[in-house]
């Protein structure tokens, strides 16, 4: 298949934290690294400090000016296009996210872990939200000066401040915070979806985990469902079908290959499970991101 995608992988300025943030001035001119679409595990963030930057997420091109900010979703491809302006100074913060959940953040998961949308999709949120986009920027600033002062208690403060705009996104979401009223008793479902991301290829059995987490198999398959409004079922198709588009789009082998590298060993139901995540075909969406890897096209 097509190879217009790669993995970076982002060189952590503090391993507890798992958070980089660092300044950069590009011109005009000045040539970018980047010639293919990318993604990595991280969130990204970008905040224009001076001048103007394009950037391509997916499909989609965002123009930012002096105060924009932007975010980039875990494993989302992404490129940065060009510098229309004499020189742009912007911050970039990466952190991952894994990192900042506790059980507090429990009832928020399926938000956060975009089960139903990329969490880019805040985006729309910072364009028609003036105080929202200048709070973020603000905090984005916060962090990169925490990170490069290291004070005593920076890494409480850095994690605070994660935790502040994560707040702040979620509350500007108004049907997500009506939907999050619902009291949810804590179990660590992270140790499941960290299961579920290393067994991909293999079979996964719901059995399993519900022993993993000392429960029994009725009350896991429906605490599952309650907490993440859908069956656990559901949730591995859609893990499954998100590591087949990487694969698709950075390995050189058949479609075959590739479901059986995702754990479905029936070509049938594959294509079934795809189109329904992404409507098109797994050639399509290939094809779709080799062509918008380019801003001429």
């Amino acid at each position: 298949m097509n190879t217009t995608m790669y993995k970076e992988l982002i060189a952590y300025q503090d391993n507890m934290l798992n958070i980089n943030i660092f300044q950069q001035i590009r011109h005009f001119h000045t040539p970018f690294p980047e010639t293919k679409y990318h993604y990595h595990k991280e969130i990204e963030m970008l905040y224009v400090q001076e001048g103007c930057l394009e950037i391509g997420i997916q499909d989609e091109l965002h123009r930012l000016e002096p105060g924009d900010v932007v975010l980039i979703g875990t494993s989302q491809p992404h490129l940065t296009y060009a510098v229309p302006s004499e020189k742009a100074i912007y911050l970039t913060l990466h952190f991952d996210l894994q990192s900042y959940y506790d059980p507090s953040m429990l009832v928020h998961y399926r938000y956060f872990a975009e089960i139903d949308n990329p969490l880019s999709r805040v985006n729309e949120l910072f364009r028609q939200n003036a105080k929202l986009r200048n709070d973020i920027g603000r905090t984005v600033l916060d962090i990169h000066q925490e990170m490069e002062r290291r004070s005593s208690g920076y890494k409480m403060a850095v994690s605070l401040l994660v935790k502040q705009m994560l707040l702040a996104i979620l509350r500007s979401d108004l049907d997500e915070a009506a939907r999050s009223q619902e009291q949810i008793p804590a179990y660590p479902l992270h140790l499941v979806f960290e299961y579920v991301e290393r067994h991909l290829a293999d079979k996964i059995e719901m059995e399993t985990i519900s022993k993993m987490m000392n429960l029994s198999y009725s009350y896991f398959s429906k605490y599952f469902k309650r907490v993440m409004g859908l069956s656990f079922i559901e949730y591995v198709n859609i893990r499954r079908i998100k590591q087949a588009e990487r694969l698709l789009l950075t390995k050189d082998g058949s479609i075959a290959t590739i479901a059986e590298q995702v754990g479905i060993t029936n070509i049938a139901h594959f294509y079934e499970l795809f189109k329904r995540y992404n409507r098109c075909s797994p050639k399509e969406y290939a094809l779709k991101l080799a062509t918008s890897g380019s801003p001429d096209s």
